[in-house]
């Protein structure tokens, strides 16, 4: 498995071994979660979406991709009307 090595920047570097393609970081922090609402109170709401730190990881980014991509369309909608 790819091992980071840390440089002297603070950069850490991924190397590839033999019958691997894509280099792989190191596991971030995960704890599970009774419900949706527990994990967003517990660990909010962007570091469930964005940093995968309980099991509704995938929930969340897709109620927050919901939440753009009304933001988005109200946006346009607005943006036509008045163009």
């Amino acid at each position: 498995m790819a091992e980071p090595k840390e440089t002297q920047s603070n950069i850490v570097e991924f190397t590839v071994k033999k019958g691997e393609r894509i280099p792989r970081k190191k596991l971030g922090e995960y704890e599970e979660a009774d419900n949706l609402f527990h994990a967003i109170r517990r660990d909010g709401f962007w570091t469930t979406a964005m940093d995968d730190k309980n099991q509704f990881g995938p929930v969340s980014m897709m109620i927050l991709l919901l939440i753009v991509a009304t933001i988005t369309g109200l946006g346009l909608k607005l943006f036509s009307i008045y163009v």
